[in-house]
């Protein structure tokens, strides 16, 4: 979208009715500019009344990103982090990775209103429209190698669990190597995009996509059974509360990690895993499979699978993961 749709939807937020020319006069433009502005917002899961005599107003009211709130969100961790709000980008995983190759400092933020091109695991998109969801990706640095990284997914998986158990949200679950679950629905996920040396230094960016209320359109586009949070507790959650307590429990977990890699917070994640001591069919790259029983994971991250043949190691990119029969 426009940066002038933007600006006028944001004149509508509070989902009262505004005429043509209140908002023109708000802008400074014409309201033939304005008309124009609000072509196609359903394309962006957006449903607006148009009224002769009374002007547009949304059906539901939108909760835009606000850095001062997202700041008093985060508490003390405020300082850990520098926030960058950006209305529509193709992926926040990618800016992010341009400016951290350009010296971005630990602990940028880049959270989007909307992403036209957001990216999941192994090519998949991520979708989301305007106000449905929280997208955004987290620079994190560190002195060691490449890897050291590994588990981190999971270990973020874990600080995700967290911040949903203080939003209210009870049930979820962990899905290795990056989802988080509710009732087997896809509630959230994570990508982890790292570079650097064998030795030291290395950076991950962290994306993360949270589901808060999917429009039906947007849910009859992702080809796997998922869930938000509006449609776990009721309502969705105001979204920078949301940012500021992910980001907050994202910092204290990131600690454990870097002190003690993934193994400090090995038996957290185990415990939450949806398929943990479960029957599962491992589907290869190579579009061949195998079949086994979870047991755990190992200190480095890697999937646990028993078979006829014995335990088998399997690492984060190399498979993915059904239940054969979920309860």
């Amino acid at each position: 979208m426009k940066a002038l749709t933007f600006a006028v939807l944001r004149l509508l937020a509070d989902g009262e009715f505004h005429s043509g020319e209140d908002l023109a006069n708000a802008l400074g433009i014409s309201r033939a500019s304005i008309c124009n502005a609000l072509k196609g917002v359903d394309d962006a899961g957006l449903a607006l009344y148009k009224i002769r005599g009374r002007g547009y107003r949304l059906v539901e009211p939108l909760q835009w990103l606000d850095k001062a709130k997202i700041t008093a969100a985060l508490g003390a961790h405020a300082n850990r982090f520098n926030v960058e709000l950006i209305d529509c980008i193709a992926s926040s995983n990618t800016l992010l990775m341009q400016k951290a190759v350009l010296g971005a400092l630990h602990g940028s933020v880049i959270a989007a209103e909307m992403q036209t091109h957001g990216r999941g695991r192994r090519g998949r998109s991520w979708h989301s429209n305007l106000g449905e969801a929280l997208t955004f990706s987290v620079l994190w640095r560190t002195d060691q190698g490449v890897g050291a990284l590994s588990g981190l997914s999971l270990v973020v998986g874990v600080a995700l669990l967290r911040a949903l158990k203080s939003l209210g949200v009870t049930g979820a679950a962990l899905k290795w190597p990056n989802d988080v679950l509710h009732r087997y629905c896809k509630l959230a996920g994570i990508l982890i995009e790292v570079q650097g040396e064998v030795l030291g230094p290395s950076l991950a960016v962290i994306g993360i996509g949270i589901n808060l209320k999917l429009s039906e359109h947007t849910k009859r586009s992702i080809d796997q059974p998922t869930t938000d949070l509006c449609s776990i507790t009721g309502a969705a959650p105001e979204r920078n509360q949301a940012l500021g307590c992910v980001l907050r429990h994202m910092a204290e977990v990131l600690d454990i990690f870097r002190a003690k890699g993934f193994k400090g917070l090995r038996a957290e994640w185990v415990e939450h895993h949806a398929y943990h001591n479960k029957n599962v069919r491992i589907l290869l790259p190579d579009d061949g499979a195998q079949e086994g029983v979870v047991t755990g994971v190992d200190i480095d991250g890697a999937l646990l699978v028993k078979s006829r043949s014995g335990e088998r190691r399997y690492s984060t990119g190399e498979i993915s993961l059904r239940a054969e029969r979920v309860p």
